[in-house]
């Protein structure tokens, strides 16, 4: 019983400190991100690296008041909102009718969805770019979110089939015989169930179509910019710009920070549901 136990003792240990390495090797790049964001280019890159330094947040007004950074914030939260709010309930519903097929039928729909989604981006910015020059919709909101929706749909489709999966067929029965039609059931009985999937599904959508780098350097122009694009404009060819360009990078965190600090009870609980089953 001891020798178990002096066991067990060892494993957390080692657990903890293998987490604690990996938290560690994770935050260096976030840590000397932020403070490059508030060192003097002459203090941000001595050798070795400068410890004791007088902070500045010159760098950070630059980029919020000077560089336009509410502007491009305001564009990626547009898109980022209307990818969401896109995405996840048509993902649902598609999900819930997978869920709901034969595994026979729904497989071939659900391998055909993880293709699309591995294919590489440049082949379906392209088509997206000639469409919108077509239509004259580049550098527009719509343009963007559709291209967003389109390759963020097979994840969320992904995603949610797991949750479904996980909810009873017995419950659509029962919502049957009480008299509820398909759309009564999935918004009355299933939805509410399947609540921290969407959160996760949700929180997904957001950050993918947030980060969005590629279609968002094809698709948009100096209106619809978003933070990605525009960080990498701030420039990196002088050494004067990495402070400029580091506190760039600590803004963009920001919003995803906060959102996660108001969601995470809910985000950790949407990722176990279904772990342990009784």
């Amino acid at each position: 019983m001891k020798a178990r136990r002096m066991t067990h003792v060892r494993n957390q240990t080692l657990l903890f400190v293998g987490l604690a390495l990996f938290t560690f090797v994770n935050l260096v790049p976030l840590i000397w991100a932020a403070l490059t964001s508030i060192k003097n280019p002459a203090d941000a890159f001595t050798v070795p690296p400068t410890i004791i330094f007088q902070p500045t947040l010159e760098y950070h007004r630059e980029v919020w008041v000077d560089r336009g950074f509410v502007h491009y914030l305001i564009n990626s939260l547009i898109v980022s909102a209307g990818t969401l709010l896109i995405s996840v309930p048509i993902g649902s519903l598609a999900a819930y009718a997978l869920s709901r097929m034969p595994q026979r039928r729904a497989s071939p729909i659900l391998f055909g969805l993880f293709t699309i989604r591995m294919f590489p981006h440049m082949l379906m910015a392209i088509p997206f770019f000639v469409m919108g020059s077509f239509l004259n919709l580049i550098d527009t909101y719509p343009l963007l979110i559709a291209a967003l929706v389109a390759i963020n749909q097979p994840f969320t489709i992904w995603l949610m089939y797991s949750f479904f999966l996980d909810i009873p067929r017995e419950l659509d029965e029962a919502a049957a015989i009480d008299g509820c039609n398909v759309w009564q059931t999935f918004r009355i009985v299933i939805l509410p169930l399947a609540r921290p999937g969407l959160t996760v599904a949700a929180l997904f959508s957001l950050l993918l179509s947030y980060n969005e780098f590629l279609f968002a350097l094809v698709l948009t122009g100096i209106r619809t910019k978003t933070l990605p694009v525009a960080i990498a404009s701030f420039g990196g060819e002088d050494v004067s710009d990495w402070s400029i360009s580091a506190a760039g990078a600590i803004g963009i965190m920001l919003p995803i920070v906060l959102i996660m600090i108001f969601v995470q009870r809910h985000f950790v609980r949407g990722l176990t549901i279904g772990a342990v089953k009784g």
